[in-house]
């Protein structure tokens, strides 16, 4: 697909030359030519170095065009199963008319016998990265540098694209080690012990304790997808999540609206806390004297949570990324819910391929979650195939995850919310309020329906046992606060 017209493709057309910048600056680019001459010599000599040296450096690493070229010429052998040694690096050279850039076979004859020792393959490898990453580093800055000084370029475009070039730069270059089983299992029994210490979840509560049987709590690092079509409650279900971890249980959570403003989500929540109908709070019916005195009352727990909402419209992924490590960082955040994923801006590059651009903001989400450790709840919105079904149940299946199958793939646990009024099926006088929670996929757990009332009016989600003590309560509330304005008629 051509570039679209602007800074994208003005910035493909600016590319940053290292020599250009070391003149500029005074100084050479960061590069150890000798340790390249070393590393392809003992690659040529030594099997086991290509292995080595194939699994930690990409043509990247090599500063020199001639290494480089040689470097991709190796590969391309590995890959196609076929022994490296000057003979056949000299005929893949040959085939793809570099032979005579690289010198010709004498000088691959001559980087077999520079080599110190193949033995030392592992530090020569740990050097080329080391100055592969300060290249990248000062490619990085220099073109942060010369976009800021660009004043066509906004300014979170330039915040945005400074943060992933940086991150890029460092994590291009960084491999995780291949660890052993025992150490594993170590740190998996010290995990088991701990859990048995652990009288209640092992999770972040999710204040309903059917779903916390099952889930044993949101738990660290897992993606988890909640899915609904428009209207169903996913925001409200939401919501009531991240009010009872925060309120009943002081664990701080982040909510990352792309919908609602942070006003009508709050407006949301004091209706779900203070119990009184939600006509009222919007002003469709007059709020009572003693409706202002319920209403702050039961306001003061949810007041003082530790509940950060951030309503960022069409958030992009670095910017999520960065004040989701600065929330964890800072408020020690436990959990994040975002609503909702398919409103979220996706890589600059895959704007308009739209299912690429929702398995990549799937995959970043799920990244964040294991590299923070904490559970991500991601709302999202399902096909029409669900309401569209006939024969069946009308209950929504992982296949109507909308735009990518990516969605489905990424997710630790998929939950889905079913309203059978919503599709004609509701049969019982509560039907209203009769609403399914559905756990369609769980890696660590069982699968199962789990029934749940939804209070409309209030936004709340309740259990069916619940339902009636939630009532009582309600009305004990409410005749305590008659009282007091019996007693108090100048309230």
């Amino acid at each position: 697909m051509p570039d679209k017209p602007g800074k994208t493709s003005r910035r493909k057309a600016q590319a940053v030359n290292l020599d250009s910048i070391g003149l500029e600056m005074g100084n050479k680019p960061p590069q150890a030519l000798e340790v390249e001459e070393a590393v392809l010599g003992a690659m040529l000599i030594e099997p086991t170095s290509v292995d080595m040296a194939l699994e930690e450096l990409t043509p990247s690493c090599f500063y020199d065009p001639r290494h480089k070229m040689i470097f991709e010429a190796m590969s391309e052998l590995v890959n196609e199963h076929t022994s490296v040694d000057i003979v056949t690096v000299s005929s893949k050279l040959r085939e793809r008319g570099n032979l005579e850039a690289v010198g010709g076979p004498v000088v691959l004859a001559g980087l077999s016998e520079k080599v110190g020792a193949a033995a030392h393959i592992e530090y020569y490898v740990k050097i080329l990265k080391q100055k592969s990453i300060q290249r990248d580093l000062i490619t990085a800055s220099y073109e942060i540098l010369r976009d800021s000084y660009d004043d066509s370029v906004k300014v979170d475009d330039l915040i945005d694209e400074a943060q992933s070039k940086v991150y890029n730069a460092i994590q291009n270059n960084l491999k995780k080690d291949v660890q052993e089983v025992g150490s594993i299992i170590n740190d998996a029994m010290r995990e088991i012990e701990k859990n048995q210490n652990i009288s209640g979840l092992s999770g972040v509560p999710s204040g309903f304790p059917t779903l916390d049987r099952v889930t044993r709590g949101w738990q660290k690092s897992d993606l988890i997808i909640l899915a609904a079509r428009p209207s169903v409650g996913k925001t409200a279900f939401a919501l009531n999540l991240a009010r009872n971890a925060a309120v009943d249980h002081n664990m701080p959570v982040a909510v990352f609206s792309l919908e609602m403003s942070a006003l009508q989500l709050v407006m949301r929540l004091m209706t779900t806390e203070s119990g009184l109908p939600a006509d009222k709070l919007k002003g469709g019916a007059k709020l009572d004297p003693w409706d202002w005195q319920q209403l702050e009352t039961r306001l003061a727990a949810l007041s003082k949570a530790p509940l950060y909402i951030d309503d960022t419209p069409s958030i992009p992924l670095m910017e999520f990324r960065t004040k989701v490590k600065r929330l964890v960082k800072s408020k020690d955040v436990r959990l994040v819910i975002v609503d909702y994923l398919q409103l979220m801006q996706g890589p600059a590059e895959l704007r308009g391929l739209r299912e690429q651009e929702v398995a990549a903001i799937s995959r970043t989400l799920k990244a964040t979650a294991k590299e923070l450790n904490v559970p991500i709840i991601a709302l999202s919105q399902l096909s029409r195939n669900a309401v569209q079904r006939t024969g069946g149940t009308g209950k929504p299946q992982l296949s109507d995850l909308r735009e990518s199958g990516s969605i489905e793939q990424d997710a630790d646990m998929v939950i889905f919310i079913h309203r059978p009024d919503y599709v004609g099926l509701g049969e019982t006088p509560d039907g209203k309020e009769t609403t399914q929670i559905i756990i369609a996929k769980h890696r660590n757990g069982e699968v199962c329906d789990i029934d749940m009332l939804f209070k409309a009016e209030q936004v709340r989600f309740v259990e069916p046992g619940d339902s009636l003590a939630a009532q009582a309560e309600s009305m004990g509330t409410e005749s305590a606060m008659n009282s007091e304005f019996d007693q108090n008629p100048d309230f």
